[in-house]
């Protein structure tokens, strides 16, 4: 083990143990101590789920990055364990970022990962050459290979750049061989999705590029995945520097997927349609696993680049996973769903049927919390109304908001009465479907972040809070008249 990870376990076990579990979500994973961010090898291992992590643990803003490592057996309750990768090795001694994790044939867990070093160029620019590296273990315990790294710059196409090639997403297929997809930037083109082949999964050699940005979808995309369900082929990546296309994108960086069918023989990949994977202000570079029962289920990071580094140094850690969500493709769009885990969490519930509101704002008894699994029908009462809201973590001064326009068919998330004191970005809005003012919602809460399913998951709004957590208010406002129904859970446990 290297100097620089022993050091580093050492000092998320002396000083991550010491927060408090009250201070943490209560179900969303947490860095052990200091910065996480893009999820990393998320995969199921010898009877865990395995979840790592971009991770600086000496501060709790993006540095040097580490891997941090938590199991799981239901996707819901994170157990940490040690720092699996340091940057301590001349091809990642500027960090070690993202990549995957599969099982190989003889019961190693493979993690690879883009390492990275610093270059000044002739120009006096500092960049970061970027390579793809391997690393063996036990679910515990990693080394790395000695023939690292084994896809450099000479592995790749005409016109890609080694300085925007990364976060490695490893697959193995039926037949027992690899693919590996790769992110990349492509000299005036934008961002590249390119696909090496392996028979031992150390040897690695180019098949070429599975899909193409051609400066659609921002510049340069990262952090693919890729998977086969319910008859698609389905191709997730994160765009950087993203102009909006309606409603369906926004400014600056997100997640996108690609629905379409990709030929096993050529492994040419025919795209019929992309989408948002999140409508909200914080999703970012999810990956997926596949559960033992069959289920595709998908994590990201629950935050934005452009508001991430605004928190006192102060702050014991920052940044966090959002709820694991079930995959499915309906009517040619990716729905997503809680993770049917979350359930188990429950408390009693509490019901309120056919609730009229006409232009006031209202509180129902038993509906208020920081931990809450609601689900909220809104119809409206005579002629459609104006715009109907629910506020969560209220008190007298803050407040969240996701509010309902059905003339627009706009559903908005806004936390500027959160408290926050900084003029980060505080609202997104989407386009839904709604039967003449008719929606289902279903709003998750976990003390610092709220999710909001819409229309049984057909689209997600995904935002972090930072208000007090004695801020337990939830109301509800109707500019018009409307009917609710309401079913609410505290969740515990």
């Amino acid at each position: 083990m290297s100097q620089a990870l022993q050091e580093a376990r050492i000092f998320e076990k002396r000083h991550g143990s010491a927060i408090p579990d009250r201070d943490r979500p209560l179900f969303h994973l947490t860095p052990w101590i200091g910065w996480m961010n893009d999820p990393n090898g998320f995969s199921w291992y010898q009877g865990q789920y395995h979840m790592f992590y971009q991770y600086h643990p000496y501060d709790s803003h993006w540095g040097p990055m580490h891997w941090g490592h938590a199991v799981s057996r239901d996707l819901l309750h994170w157990e940490f364990l040690p720092c699996a990768l340091a940057p301590d090795m001349p091809y990642d001694k500027d960090g070690c970022f993202s990549g995957s994790a599969v099982e190989l044939s003889d019961g190693r867990q493979l993690l690879m990962y883009t390492g990275v070093r610093h270059e000044t160029t002739p120009d006096g620019q500092v960049r970061e050459v970027q390579t793809q590296c391997l690393a063996f273990g036990d679910g515990l315990n990693y080394e790395k290979y000695t023939g690292n790294p084994i896809l450099t710059e000479a592995d790749l196409p005409t016109g890609g750049s080694r300085f925007d090639f990364r976060d490695p997403k490893i697959l193995k297929l039926p037949d027992g061989t690899f693919r590996a997809l790769i992110a990349n930037n492509r000299l005036g083109e934008g961002g590249q999705i390119l696909q090496y082949r392996s028979v031992d999964a150390i040897h690695w050699s180019l098949v070429g590029p599975l899909a193409e940005n051609h400066n659609r979808i921002g510049l340069m995309w990262e952090c693919p995945d890729f998977f086969r369900l319910d008859g698609y082929d389905v191709l997730l990546a994160s765009a950087q520097d993203m102009l909006p296309k309606g409603f369906e994108y926004h400014n600056g960086n997100g997640t996108f997927y690609l629905l379409g069918h990709c030929d096993d023989d050529t492994g040419v990949f025919t795209e019929e349609s992309d989408h948002a994977v999140d409508y909200g202000i914080d999703f970012y570079a999810p990956q997926t696993v596949l559960t033992p029962d069959g289920r595709r289920v998908m994590i990201g990071w629950m935050q934005n680049w452009d508001t991430c580094n605004l928190h006192t140094r102060w702050v014991p850690w920052f940044g966090q996973m959002s709820l694991p969500r079930e995959l499915s493709v309906r009517n040619g769009i990716l729905y997503q769903t809680p993770v049917r885990e979350l359930e188990a969490l429950r408390g009693e519930a509490v019901r309120h049927e056919q609730v009229r509101i006409e232009n006031s704002e209202i509180r129902l008894p038993g509906v208020h919390g920081r931990t809450v699994d609601l689900e909220l029908e809104i119809e409206p009462e005579g002629p459609l109304f104006n715009r109907f809201a629910i506020r969560f973590a209220q008190n007298e001064l803050y407040h969240t908001t996701v509010s309902f326009r059905p003339h627009e068919s706009v559903l908005k998330i806004d936390r500027k009465f959160s408290g926050s004191r900084r003029a980060i970005i505080h609202q997104r809005r989407a386009k839904v479907r709604h039967d003449g003012g008719r929606l289902k919602l279903r709003l998750i809460l976990d003390r610092f972040s709220a999710e909001v399913f819409v229309n049984d998951g057909e689209q997600v709004l995904s935002a972090t809070v930072s208000t007090d957590l004695s801020a337990e208010g939830i109301s509800f406002f109707a500019d018009g008249a409307v009917r609710i129904n309401v079913l609410s859970y505290q969740l515990g446990g």
